[in-house]
């Protein structure tokens, strides 16, 4: 909180109030043209000359079709300078009648627009940059493409051959004040094309499905990453300490050694598999000079780590305990997860001397240790730990009973169709009513099932005419509740319906418990649901959310729900947007706005849950992506069979554990067990947190395992015996609550489980976060 007190430098001083004079620059990014940029471009002036704010159009897309001219219309549109590039058709802005004109806003399409030879300024960027120094204002679109570092990448992912021609520089997000990302499904472009609504001269090779999902990870991801760098400038700002929770942060401790290499390969598994960032540390003791066979192993890393689009850093030990520079460094740098190889140490060695192993896991409460497994001792190779995949891939083998009868239900069921946001506000409900009425225009049978509302006007207004099915009257204790009418929706039996909120959780006496399960139902029945979701509520992100906000939340939806969604699309708004729409009384009443700003409004938190989202929607489109061509998946394929073993007792962070397991191995494909070990007769109470767990486990798409031993000291043994019988590679434990006194009196499990498992990946899991 010091950054708060200390008094600004001159130059600090000086360009505070250069911004102050300064016009506000937004970017609307999308990941290709006909994403809709342009149309949500108008949209937004029209929103803005509403609350009587100069809005001009400062130029747009030349073959806009009837939807966006009607936008376009409704605003001041300024002159254009027309040339010709070869035989294509060019407009470039006309910045003397804008600065004559001097509005407050222009609007600026294609910002990564090349003018004319003899033009003033070389690019739009240029024009863009002198109007704002001029405080005048712009809002502009760019396609992900278009950024000078991402097209590359898109070539290669997607076999296009974009150029750098009309590209602005790599750090032109970083320039705005604001960026809102268009994140639109493959689908509902395609769909644009084959309704011909998308400008024709832009339809290409580039509009295939994979195409599309590459370019729209790679926007989901680039603009994760701009949000992840506001992040880390908040809590410095205010000495935040320690990850945010928002993303994975994998630091690997490596030594100039044969298995460096290793646990590097492994630490970019996991940072690719859970959409994290690599970080490779080494420690060397100060003024000890590398052999040449170290050397060796020095360039070979930093070689493998730079391939890996990793960071490396060779540190210089200030302390005579390696394991406190460790977790040091990991603390420093916002590390969630530290990965390491086993201790080499004998039994005896680390009775004297103490384990690195152990010490860090004493000192890191909210970090994550991650141990790989030394399999050469046991094969005698080096490997990763993992086997390869049994893939049944022939096309001529016959399909089982079942498995006719599970096609035939999907063919028949309805499709699904999710809006994500970051948080409450964010325009999802506002989304989906107006996608409802654009498919009512197109003649689809669409009604509202669940619709809520919140008494904000603009959405009310987007209702318009369409029918709403009348909630059902539940009795409860004197009082008469309301609940969405599954009954007779079914009875309705329209093409599409509308149900908002699908975390919530129904009124006491409706047949089912959760409103997922009354979309189920309708789903099976062939009707089409388009619904809502906050990000918060996704089951396995519970401990994550409550790390970020400090609130647990109570109402979540298994993650295999938003598994069966056909679509899922993100709905975009920066932090400072959504505060600014609390503070107009646009999300809550007017009683509720200032504690919302100051709990679970706060800045921090939304930076965090909007990164959350992006790397959560990011994620989604890779594994579908994944399951269309191997090849072009962004975090590459993922072609070895894991299988996890999550260890719990029935204490308090036993959900943690389970939460945790899930999310790994849902992200490696994997199958996954949770094994509890009874070594006492369990009471009323536990006997209840054993139920829990165990129907936790089955929700989350778990096998649940109970074993029972008489003495505490075998539970390590059937442990073991567990983890052969299942083919385990990575088990799954809780950080040891004991003390150090404690665990040399009376034992510690998870310490006698590193000794006896050193052929296995070992994660253990921070035991509370703070």
């Amino acid at each position: 909180m010091t950054e708060l007190f200390r008094r600004k430098t001159q130059e600090e001083v000086e360009q505070s109030i250069l911004n102050v004079q300064k016009g506000r620059f937004k970017i609307i990014l999308g990941a290709v043209s006909g994403s809709g940029k342009t149309y949500h471009l108008l949209l937004e002036g029209n929103d803005l000359k509403k609350k009587g704010i100069d809005v001009v159009v400062g130029c747009m897309s030349r073959s806009a079709g009837p939807k966006v001219q009607n936008q376009a219309n409704q605003l001041e549109q300024m002159p254009v300078i027309e040339w010709k590039k070869g035989e294509e058709e060019q407009c470039d802005l006309d910045i003397e009648s804008i600065l004559e004109r001097n509005p407050e806003v222009v609007l600026v399409d294609h910002l990564a627009h090349r003018n004319r030879p003899e033009a003033t300024y070389p690019t739009r960027l240029d024009e863009v940059k002198m109007l704002i120094n001029k405080q005048i204002s712009i809002i502009a679109t760019i396609n992900i493409y278009e950024l000078e570092d991402i097209y590359k990448l898109a070539n290669e992912f997607t076999s296009m051959n974009f150029t750098n021609d009309e590209c602005v520089p790599k750090h032109t997000l970083s320039l705005a004040d604001d960026i809102k990302l268009l994140d639109v499904t493959p689908e509902v472009i395609l769909k644009r094309l084959e309704e011909e609504t998308m400008d024709q001269h832009i339809k290409s090779s580039l509009f295939q499905k994979d195409n599309l999902a590459v370019l729209r990870e790679l926007s989901l991801r680039v603009l994760a990453g701009e949000v992840n760098e506001h992040l880390d400038e908040y809590r410095q700002k205010y000495g935040l300490l320690g990850a945010s929770g928002a993303t994975e942060r994998i630091l690997v401790s490596a030594q100039y050694y044969w298995n460096g290499s290793l646990l590097i390969r492994r630490g970019d598994q996991i940072a690719k598999r859970l959409g994290g960032e690599l970080n490779v540390v080494c420690f060397r003791n100060a003024g000890h000079r590398l052999s040449e066979e170290k050397e060796t192993f020095k360039r070979s890393i930093v070689q493998l780590v730079e391939k890996l689009g990793g960071t490396f850093e060779e540190k210089v030990l200030k302390k005579d305990d390696v394991a406190d520079e460790i977790v040091e460094y990991a603390i420093q740098n916002n590390t969630t997860r530290i990965v390491m190889g086993q201790s080499k140490r004998s039994r005896w060695e680390e009775f004297w001397h103490g384990s690195i192993l152990h010490k860090i896991l004493r000192a890191t409460r909210n970090i994550d240790l991650f141990i790989v497994a030394d399999r050469a001792e046991k094969e005698g190779e080096r490997v990763l730990p993992a086997r390869q995949r049994k893939i049944d891939d022939n096309p001529y083998r016959r399909p089982s009973d079942q498995e006719v009868e599970n096609r035939i239900n999907h063919i028949k069921r309805g499709t699904l169709k999710v809006y994500i946001g970051a948080a409450p506000g964010v325009g999802k409900t506002y989304t989906m009513l107006r996608e409802a009425n654009e498919l009512r225009q197109k003649g689809i049978d669409v009604v509202i099932g669940l619709l809520e509302t919140h008494g904000r006007r603009e959405t009310l207004e987007q209702v318009g005419v369409l029918e709403t099915i009348p909630r059902k009257q539940i009795p409860y204790k004197g009082v008469t509740l309301e609940e969405m009418d599954t009954k007779a929706i079914l009875m309705r039996n329209p093409e599409v319906v509308l149900i908002d909120e699908l975390a919530h959780t129904n009124v006491p006496g409706s047949i089912r418990t959760k409103r997922y399960e009354d979309v189920e139902k309708v789903l099976k029945a062939g009707i089409s649901v388009i619904s809502t979701l906050n990000i918060q509520h996704i089951e396995s992100l519970n401990d994550s959310v409550k790390q970020i906000t400090g609130i647990r939340v109570r109402e979540t939806v298994p993650d295999r729900v938003l598994g069966m969604a056909d679509e899922i699309e993100l709905i975009d708004i920066s932090p400072k947007a959504l505060r600014q729409r609390m503070k107009e009384g646009n999300i809550y009443r007017a009683d509720k706005i200032e504690q919302s700003l100051s709990h679970f409004f706060k800045t921090g938190n939304l930076i965090a849950l909007r990164e959350m989202a992006l790397r959560e929607v990011a994620d989604d489109v890779d594994e579908r992506l994944e399951s269309w061509e191997h090849t072009k998946a962004l975090r590459g394929p993922w072609r070895t069979e894991e299988v996890i073993c999550v260890c719990i007792h029935l204490g308090s962070n036993s959900e943690l554990l389970i939460r945790r397991g899930f999310r790994i191995a849902y992200r490696l494909k994997a199958d996954w067990y949770v094994v509890y070990v009874q070594d006492h007769p369990l009471n009323e109470q536990e006997e209840k947190a054993k139920e829990h767990v165990k129907k936790m486990t089955k929700r989350l798409g778990g096998h649940f395992h109970t074993s029972a031993v008489s003495d505490r000291r075998k539970v390590v043994g059937v442990l073991q015996q567990y983890f052969h019988e299942k083919q385990a590679t990575q088990i799954i434990i809780g950080h040891s609550a004991k003390s150090r006194m404690e665990e040399i009196w009376r034992g510690s499990i998870v310490q006698k489980l590193l000794k006896e498992t050193r052929h296995l990946d070992v994660l253990v899991v921070a035991h509370l976060y703070q």
